[in-house]
């Protein structure tokens, strides 16, 4: 999982005046709070998922009454008017947190007394965001040479978000990651680039002078004397993980999230032609 989350509450819902205090994030993560509730993204491990990009899963988490000897064992009162105590049960590693959770439920209308926020954290947790893979004119293996572009890009058919949603009952949360930008990286210490969208893709079968993009690079040197005498070059996409809910809710987590690949670039001198007549 690219995605982690905080600890999960449940019952009745709880009445806060201010946020609790940010827990600690993995390397590279961060923590965001969210109708009192920090969500947590870690940014540090390593891609999953990979190639095609895109998709919507679902998760629907179920509850079944808890027994009078469970909520002996668990020493748990009696339950607001007009509501039960039941156990819930969301399916996939995230929602382990909410397995044999006692949570209040409406005996009229099977709601549970839980928020979108609290699905929203197992949704975060399942959500698994792609490393898209990029293609470059010239392509990968090929020389480059000094002075003319490095195209790079992603297939229209990769470029679009990855999303997974947890319901109970009416209750639900929606998760999505979108592809919204990418950097190439050209190594050897110098600057990235970066451009919004996929990019556009090269056409090799008419002229390079009569094409363009935003999404280029220009060397300025051969790459002989880097390690491998190659640029380690790398090209990265960055996501905007956002939510919707139930009853409206919904927002903006992060806009930094990002996947990428490394490889190496081959930059040769271009030589000049000389004719004599």
């Amino acid at each position: 999982m690219l995605l982690a989350v905080a600890a999960l509450s449940l019952g009745a819902a709880p009445v806060a005046s201010a946020a609790p205090a940010a827990p600690a994030a993995a390397a590279g993560g961060g923590c965001y709070p969210i109708d009192f509730t920090w969500i947590c993204i870690d940014t540090g491990g390593s891609p999953g998922g990979g190639g095609s990009g895109g998709g919507t899963s679902k998760v629907t988490c179920t509850y079944t009454p808890a027994s009078p000897a469970e909520l002996q064992r668990t020493g748990t009162g009696p339950p607001a008017p007009g509501y039960q105590w039941d156990i819930m049960s969301c399916p996939g590693s995230a929602g382990g947190a909410l397995n044999g959770e006692l949570v209040q439920v409406s005996k009229s209308t099977g709601a549970p007394a839980i928020s979108p926020v609290d699905l929203l954290k197992v949704a975060i947790g399942e959500l698994s965001v792609p490393t898209l893979t990029a293609d470059t004119a010239p392509p990968r293996g090929k020389d480059g040479l000094v002075g003319l572009p490095e195209w790079f890009w992603v297939p229209a058919s990769q470029w679009r978000p990855t999303s997974v949603t947890v319901s109970a009952g009416p209750v639900w949360a929606d998760a999505s990651a979108t592809p919204t930008s990418l950097t190439f990286v050209p190594g050897g210490g110098l600057g990235s680039v970066s451009c919004t969208g996929p990019g556009a893709e090269f056409n090799r079968r008419i002229s390079a002078s009569s094409q363009n993009s935003s999404c280029s690079y220009q060397y300025d040197q051969p790459s002989a004397g880097q390690p491998g005498n190659a640029y380690q070059a790398a090209l990265e996409v960055t996501w905007t993980i956002s939510w919707t809910g139930s009853g409206g809710e919904g927002g903006t987590i992060a806009t930094g999230y990002t996947t990428g690949t490394a490889f190496p670039v081959k930059i040769a001198q271009a030589e000049a032609v000389v004719s004599t007549p």
